[in-house]
């Protein structure tokens, strides 16, 4: 082999993954600025950024460096430009706006940076981790950074599934019942029941409420790892909450929504599940890890161990899909007539 075409080894992929903090650090800043805002509302120089920020030349320029190396922005003779993500999410006044759900887990890096720690610790984790002493002001906060990506989620899930044949939906840890908002207001016949933890299901009404589907939308406080489950529902839904739970957890709530469905009832797991090579998707093996984080026994689930689930508890006409690339994935499974 020559000396060209001889692969080099070196610790620039390494140092990559050692520094990927510091990429957050410039992201939360750029938020916390508005950097983006002022960019789009006409301060598209290094000049009118120091006057608006009120900030040095200096700082300016170190900010703006990071924020074209990292592609959030490009410049033209000077003159700044947002990149197409950073106008349509981190513009404030856009509909689209979602810096709540970019930054809804900063709070959570000094304990990410405690992972050896949680990794060798000795004390046993619990089933709900960081939920088990949740508070409804707690609860409160999250689903106000998360209910508008939730909303996106849903919109998705009413546009590519017709559940239009369908009567009554059990929403499995619904959180703020964006899954179900949507669910109903797409199709008229359909009333949803929110399943979560009586914490949540209380900032659920008032998203509930909020959306004037009270009439259609109900809340059962508890834990779906344990709570019966309503027998007279043709379709539950469980979203991006699997990570939370071992296999055996999932394992028994699949079979127990396959007993509670009445026949012909559907079952849709939408998740952060890994291929089956565990090579990926990242996002998925983070959510996983992040369950050590959290002192639960929660892990990344693969799409093959969920099919599994779906057959064990006797599920026919299987499918999987992808929902949200690379971050989601969707398993379906109907219950024999």
């Amino acid at each position: 082999m020559s000396k060209e075409t001889r692969e080099t080894i070196d610790t620039t992929r390494l140092q990559r993954f050692a520094r990927a903090y510091c990429e957050s650090a410039v992201l939360f800043a750029a938020i916390d600025l508005e950097l983006f805002t002022h960019v789009a509302r006409g301060a598209d120089t290094e000049d009118k950024l120091a006057s608006a920020l009120d900030i040095s030349g200096l700082r300016v320029e170190r900010l703006v460096n990071a924020a074209l190396a990292m592609k959030l922005m490009s410049i033209d003779g000077g003159t700044l430009r947002n990149a197409a993500d950073a106008s349509r999410y981190l513009v404030k006044g856009q509909p689209t706006y979602a810096a709540d759900w970019l930054t809804f887990t900063r709070a959570d890096v000094p304990k990410w940076f405690q992972l050896t720690e949680a990794l060798t610790s000795h004390q046993p984790p619990s089933v709900l981790g960081m939920y088990d002493d949740l508070t409804v002001e707690q609860a409160r906060s999250y689903h106000a950074s998360t209910y508008s990506i939730g909303t996106g989620a849903a919109r998705r899930f009413t546009k590519r599934v017709d559940l239009s044949g369908r009567r009554r939906l059990l929403d499995l840890g619904g959180g703020s019942g964006a899954y179900s908002i949507q669910a109903v207001k797409m199709y008229p016949q359909l009333s949803a029941i929110v399943l979560d933890l009586p914490p949540v299901t209380e900032v659920a009404k008032e998203y509930i409420r909020d959306a004037n589907v009270e009439d259609r939308v109900s809340v059962l406080p508890g834990d779906f790892t344990s709570t019966p489950f309503p027998d007279d529902v043709d379709v539950v839904l469980m979203a991006s909450n699997m990570a939370l739970y071992e296999e055996a957890v999932i394992a028994d709530i699949v079979r127990r929504v396959h007993d509670a469905l009445v026949p012909g009832g559907e079952f849709h797991l939408v998740g952060e599940m890994l291929d089956d090579d565990r090579g990926g998707p990242l996002d998925a093996a983070l959510w996983g890890i992040g369950e050590a984080v959290n002192h639960s026994r929660g892990k990344a689930h693969t799409i093959g161990q969920s099919l599994g689930y779906f057959r064990d508890a006797g599920f026919n006409k299987i499918t999987h899909s992808v929902f949200v690339s690379g971050t989601l994935y969707h398993v379906v499974g109907v219950k024999n007539s």
